[in-house]
């Protein structure tokens, strides 16, 4: 081991290593003994791809320049859907429908033909039709959502149901009734929602949910109608049948997440008497059995950092799996053997474990009681620090914010613990994995609780000596943006900070932001004076440290307006002060050379600001102001 100053380490994992290993799964699911999902291409643009897997055989279904992807509430979600051997997807460049016959030449054909004006989210087919969450924009007034039916063959559509604000979840049964979920303004799908079963006739009914009871993933299994509502504090599996609605299993853990899109699957039925199910208790995940009839949970698999997208197989199940040392792919799980075997997995990074980092999951008090995060130590194979000294800490700051970190593998954050940073990514009040209360302490309190939490996190690692008190940074994107720049304004333990397409002005993001998201600040910060008060725009006089800004010109949730106002006031003020714009990103970045830019940029920034001198050859950076 060779001692060098921490930040300084010559690493194995560059930009162009992070992104060749991070090729992403989602959306997975099965139909007609074969399974599918969508894999995300950094180097082609950021696109995503539609893949079959049959027979120990993949193939892509959907080969450029398609790119299954709905913009529906933005975050879209629940692009595709296979049934009866075709394959139909929402392409994202025109948001119509579109069709692929799986067994023939593979030709795809358009099913709608409504321009852009109007998208689709959530398909599911009924077994003669496509049922689907349409979302039509207007010139005035917000865009309308509704649920409709399309005929597969000519598109034409028939409106299911029309008078909420939000849909989600049509999910129909073989008796030919139809379950989906409803909610109005100002709710978010996580403060409250109301589960809905329609009869053959078309005649709806509410039967369970309410403004204060969040209602996720509707599954029919039978003439039972399954379901996951947190009415008891956590998010818990229900049950709706002629008896009425009862709770399956009482547990403090949580069995769903928050709904930023569409068709996301937390279980899935093994049989008429039993699911699979991710189970997370104080944040972490793992598989389970749920025996439905008898109420009990029996542990199946916990080696996994993370377990997303459940679809059932003719053998067990399968999903995305997480690790916290190596990339995710798609594992099948056998049952009851349980033994798994990898179906997809993206290329292997040539990176030693030993120069990993392992997170260690940390809990510390906070104004709002116990908060949590994960923390990464500096870890090189080939170095070390220099005795004496302590490593720069860089704190992460999740979006959301009603979302939550994660301990799989993020290269991001190999990056900086490979050239001896540590690194602490924090779980603040407002975080899903903890239950409902945990998630409400956010409400009314952004900007407060969760800057708390991170400065409570800091202090924390600082007691412990395992942190340089004069080197931390903060960064977060999006909500977690938001943070990292009220941390900078309303604390005094970060030096510097850097927000990728962060909001500045809450006022202004609750003036221009899309209908998903229109009520969400009044909710998070009690409204009123609060939303200027809790704005970082309106206090630069107290921000005294240099930050660098990250926006793509296409953002539709938090326009560019918002950072180059903060990049104006803080170049005013005479601070240090970067600003990277990059053309055809929208909120978050897609596309290879981008995701390579705003790494190796941002990482340079901190080491100016630190004055540490980098092993890497890193590109310049145009900072106003410059220290």
């Amino acid at each position: 081991m060779t001692r060098l100053p921490y930040g300084s380490w010559p690493s194995p994992i560059d930009a162009g290593i992070a992104l060749k290993a991070s090729k992403g799964y989602g959306a997975l699911t099965a139909a007609g003994g074969a399974l599918y999902w969508l894999e995300s291409r950094p180097e082609e643009g950021g696109r995503s791809t539609l893949i079959e897997w049959r027979d120990g055989q993949s193939r892509e279904i959907t080969p450029v320049p398609w790119n299954p992807r709905s913009r529906v509430h933005e975050y879209g979600g629940g692009a595709y859907c296979v049934a009866d051997g075709v394959a139909y997807f929402v392409n994202f460049a025109d948001q119509d429908i579109y069709a692929t016959d799986l067994r023939d030449s593979g030709e795809i054909r358009r099913v709608t033909n409504t321009g852009a004006d109007t998208r689709y989210a959530d398909l599911a087919s009924d077994g003669s039709a496509l049922l689907a969450v349409r979302e039509t924009h207007r010139d005035d007034g917000e865009p309308v959502n509704d649920l409709v039916r399309v005929a597969p063959e000519t598109g034409t559509e028939t409106t299911l149901h029309e008078g909420h604000d939000f849909y989600a979840a049509p999910r129909p049964a073989a008796d030919g009734r139809l379950a989906f979920l409803v909610w109005d303004h100002p709710n978010m799908p996580w403060d409250g929602t109301q589960l809905m079963v329609a009869d053959r006739d078309g005649q709806a009914t509410v039967v369970a949910g309410g403004a204060a009871e969040s209602i996720v993933q509707p599954t029919w299994l039978g003439e039972k109608l399954l379901f996951v509502s947190d009415a008891g504090g956590y998010w818990n599996l229900h049950a709706y049948d002629e008896s009425g609605v009862y709770r399956l299993l009482e547990d403090a853990a949580e069995y769903a997440g928050p709904a930023w899109q569409f068709a996301a699957s937390y279980y899935v039925p093994v049989g008429p008497g039993h699911v699979v199910a991710r189970r997370v208790a104080d944040g972490v995940p793992s598989l389970v059995v749920v025996d439905i009839e008898q109420g009990f949970a029996s542990p199946l698999h916990d080696t996994c950092a993370g377990y997303g997208g459940l679809a059932a197989t003719p053998a067990g199940v399968a999903f995305v799996a997480g690790y916290a040392q190596q990339p995710g792919r798609v594992v099948r799980l056998s049952l009851p053997s349980r033994e798994t075997a990898v179906i997809a997995s993206p290329p292997p990074a040539p990176v030693a474990e030993d120069s990993i980092s392992v997170p260690e999951p940390i809990a510390f008090p906070s104004d709002s009681g116990e908060a949590h995060a994960y923390f990464y130590p500096p870890r090189n194979g080939a170095h070390e620090g220099v005795a004496g000294e302590l490593p720069p800490l860089l704190v992460i700051t999740h979006g959301g914010p009603t979302s939550a970190t994660s301990a799989t593998l993020s290269w991001g954050v190999q990056f900086y613990t490979s050239r001896g940073w540590a690194v602490v990514d924090v779980d603040y009040g407002g975080s899903t994995g903890y239950g409902r209360a945990y998630r409400e302490r956010l409400n009314g309190r952004w900007g407060i609780v969760d800057v708390a939490d991170c400065v409570a996190c800091v202090r924390h690692l600082i007691a412990a000596g395992r942190v340089d008190p004069a080197r931390v940074a903060i960064k977060g994107g999006s909500a977690g943006g938001y943070t990292t720049l009220a941390a900078l304004a309303f604390s005094d333990v970060f030096r510097a900070g850097a927000s990728h397409y962060g909001i500045g002005d809450l006022r202004a993001l609750d003036r221009d932001t899309h209908k998903f998201e229109s009520r969400y600040v009044g909710t998070l910060t009690g409204g009123g004076d609060a939303v200027d008060a809790r704005s970082p725009i309106h206090h630069i006089d107290r921000l005294s440290c240099p930050v660098i800004f990250f926006q793509g010109a296409e953002d539709r949730i938090v326009p560019p307006n918002q950072a180059e106002a903060m990049r104006d006031a803080l170049r005013e003020k005479g601070i240090p002060v970067a600003y990277l714009l990059f053309e055809g990103e929208g909120h978050g970045f897609r596309r290879a050379e981008n995701v390579r830019r705003a790494m190796e940029t941002e990482y340079a920034f901190f080491c100016r600001v630190f004055g540490i001198e980098p092993a890497d050859e890193l590109p310049p950076v145009e900072i106003d102001n410059a220290p």
